[in-house]
């Protein structure tokens, strides 16, 4: 989610350095009017009300596959047993009233920057995608169609492409599952290559947390789920944000 972990990961596993982290928010006892921690930070992460532009809604490029499994998932919404979440041009949009530890705190005020996989603003032309999450179950389901401008093989998704947008769905996942901040390994074994304009259906699991760690999976295939394009895994450091100031 944020590259900077790697520079300071050696250093989080230290108490001495978490102690020293002042108006931390208490571990997962976040528990509301909402109910569980875990629709906690469901809650303020994917913010029901906003001015803010949503890039994880249909537009024209979305293709027939795309459209009608995004609304089979808005459909499951309904009982609220899965998450719609929204994807703002940047993470500091997402995650109201909270910042990073003081260590990792940005010196620039500039507020122009986007994530990686929204950089390319023009519409089916880069990462078109969405992600739905399961609180219960702790898993994902994201929907992936890479544009032209994510080509490699003539015809075909570039590799990277695909990691990044599969570190995009752990790293959210991970947030919302267990506070899991800084991507700490990645490993992908290609399977496939994705045709550009297809759809790839990433599925993403927790399975396990421990030692302030998540370790998760994730396999990309088709719809059908005859081809598989990707299988990986990754493990996320758990680490608190601050409560930003009022002042």
């Amino acid at each position: 989610m944020m590259r900077r972990g790697f520079q300071v990961a050696a250093g989080l596993g230290h108490q001495r350095t978490l102690s020293k982290i002042p108006h931390l928010l208490p571990r997962l006892n976040m528990a509301s009017a909402s109910g569980s921690p875990t629709d906690s930070l469901v809650s303020r992460f994917c913010l029901e009300k906003t001015d803010l532009k949503d890039y994880a809604l249909p537009n024209g490029s979305w293709g027939p596959e795309m459209l009608s499994l995004y609304q089979e998932f808005l459909e499951k919404t309904k009982s609220g047993s899965w998450v719609k979440m929204p994807s703002f041009k940047s993470n500091r949009e997402h995650i109201q009233g909270l910042k990073l530890p003081f260590e990792l705190g940005v010196t620039s005020d500039k507020s122009d920057g986007r994530i990686f996989t929204r950089c390319i603003q023009a519409e089916g032309q880069g990462y078109e995608y969405v992600i739905f999450f399961q609180p219960s179950k702790k898993k994902s389901v994201c929907l992936f169609q890479p544009g032209p401008y994510l080509e490699g093989p003539p015809g075909f998704a570039h590799g990277g492409s695909l990691a990044a947008i599969i570190d995009e769905t752990f790293s959210k996942t991970a947030y919302l599952a267990g506070e899991g901040l800084f991507t700490l390994s990645l490993n992908i074994r290609f399977k496939n290559l994705i045709p550009v304009g297809s759809l790839a259906v990433l599925d993403v699991q927790v399975e396990k947390i421990e030692d302030q760690k998540l370790y998760m999976s994730c396999v990309a295939q088709s719809r059908d789920q005859q081809t598989v394009y990707a299988k990986s895994s990754g493990v996320f450091l758990q680490r608190q944000l601050e409560e930003a100031s009022l002042q």
